[in-house]
C-alpha cells in the first residue's frame, strides 16, 4: 500500500456549469501520454465523487508529488472568458470538504494542497488557500476506526448512495 502524506486538490479548468465526466478526463490525460486519468477523485457539478484512477496506484497530476498523494479534482474552476473563478457549485463546496475530512480521517498525516503550491498555474482556481486551510483541521480520531474499511466507491454506477458521513459516490462511467 503506497503512503499517502499529501491530498492535492486540482479543478479541470472548465467554464462554469459544463458538466464533464470521467471519461473526458480521461482522453484529455491520454492525449497527454499518461496511461489514463491522473486523478483519484473528481467531484461533480452535482456533488458527486467520482472515482478515478485506483487509490492504490500514484497518480499522475502534480509532479514530483504522485508517488504519496491523492488527486481531488472539482469540475470547473473557471469563468465565461476562461480566468480563473470559484465556480463551485453549493453541493460542490459541501463535498470537496466532507470528501477532505474523510481523506484525512483515513490518512491522518497527510496535509492538503493545492496544485498552485507545485506549478505555476491557477489550479484549483481562486479559492484555494481559504478553503484548504479550513480542510487542515487535525482529523477526528474517533472516525478512523470506522472509515478505514469505508474506503473503496462503489463498482457499479447503480451501487451510488449517499454515505453516512453524507458523501455520494459512483463509480467512474467512460463515455
Amino acid at each position: 500500500m503506497r503512503k499517502i502524506n499529501e491530498i492535492i486538490i486540482h479543478c479541470t479548468a472548465t467554464p462554469a456549469g459544463r458538466n464533464v465526466s470521467i471519461g473526458e478526463i480521461d482522453r484529455w490525460h491520454r492525449a497527454r501520454g499518461f496511461n489514463g486519468i491522473g486523478y483519484h477523485f473528481v467531484i461533480a457539478l452535482d456533488g458527486t465523487v467520482m472515482k478515478g484512477r485506483d487509490i492504490t496506484l500514484a497518480g499522475a497530476h502534480c509532479k514530483g508529488h504522485n508517488a504519496n498523494s491523492i488527486g481531488v479534482c472539482y469540475v470547473g474552476g473557471c469563468d465565461a472568458s476562461m480566468s480563473p473563478a470559484d465556480t463551485r457549485t453549493p453541493a460542490q463546496r459541501t463535498a470537496l470538504q466532507r470528501f477532505i475530512r474523510h481523506l484525512r480521517d483515513l490518512y491522518p498525516e497527510a496535509t492538503v494542497h493545492g496544485h498552485n503550491e507545485y506549478a505555476a498555474k491557477a489550479c484549483p482556481s481562486t479559492f484555494a488557500t481559504k478553503s484548504l486551510n479550513a480542510c487542515q483541521q487535525p482529523p477526528n480520531s474517533a472516525l478512523i476506526a470506522s472509515n478505514r474499511h469505508n474506503v473503496s466507491a462503489p463498482k457499479r454506477a447503480s451501487d451510488l448512495r449517499t454515505r453516512s458521513n453524507g458523501l455520494r459516490f459512483m463509480s467512474p462511467l467512460l463515455e
